[in-house]
């Protein structure tokens, strides 16, 4: 009897375990189902829907290091850090919206198992976006670490191997050696913007 519990509440901690890892996945998706709603009203109101989830989920620092390299990011001034840490996460949440319009149709499907990463401790979630007639569609694996406690998502791999941030390391490196920080945030202040107007 006693083998049996021990069984039971270890499979039962093993089951909270991957459901805390998942759970950031599960939020994203749900929200992201949300804003594509068609009732979900403007880009202004969208935004006040995802961004709280954006900030809940992710690190957003950690992605922002990635994004612009771990060298030049510790180069940064504590203010500028700052400054383009909030013009990031504002990008963030554009493009998401830019991405799920309204009416697009996308269907999320969380898959539950918690695979390991290679790198560190970190853990790899899978969903999958499609929509109802091509299902399962375009796999999604997001690296999640864990921070304070938390678990929150770093990278998102499409395909299984494309980085974002490494994407969009390449990106920003040619904008920062030419126009620095200001150059940056003003190009991601121009793509918020485009993405507001879609």
């Amino acid at each position: 009897m006693l083998t049996l519990f021990t069984a039971t509440a270890s499979f039962s901690a093993h089951a909270q375990a991957a459901h805390d890892v998942t759970a950031p996945v599960a939020a994203l998706d749900q929200a992201l189902d949300s804003i594509q709603q068609s009732g979900a009203g403007s880009f202004s109101a969208r935004t006040q829907t995802l961004g709280p989830v954006v900030d809940q989920v992710y690190d957003l620092e950690t992605v922002l290091r990635a994004s612009v390299g771990a060298a030049r990011y510790m180069q940064l001034s504590a203010d500028d850090k700052q400054k383009l840490l909030a013009t990031f996460r504002d990008y963030t949440v554009a493009r998401y919206l830019s991405s799920f319009k309204k009416g697009s149709g996308a269907k999320f499907t969380l898959a539950s198992d918690v695979r390991n990463s290679p790198t560190g401790g970190n853990k790899i979630v899978t969903t999958h976006i499609g929509s109802a007639e091509n299902m399962p569609g375009t796999e999604i694996d997001y690296i999640l670490h864990q921070e304070g406690g938390s678990w929150k998502i770093v990278d998102v791999l499409l395909d299984g191997h494309i980085s974002q941030a490494a994407a969009q390391r390449s990106d920003f490196g040619s904008t920062l050696a030419a126009g620095g920080v200001d150059g940056l945030i003003a190009v991601l202040k121009k793509k918020v913007q485009t993405f507001s107007e879609d």
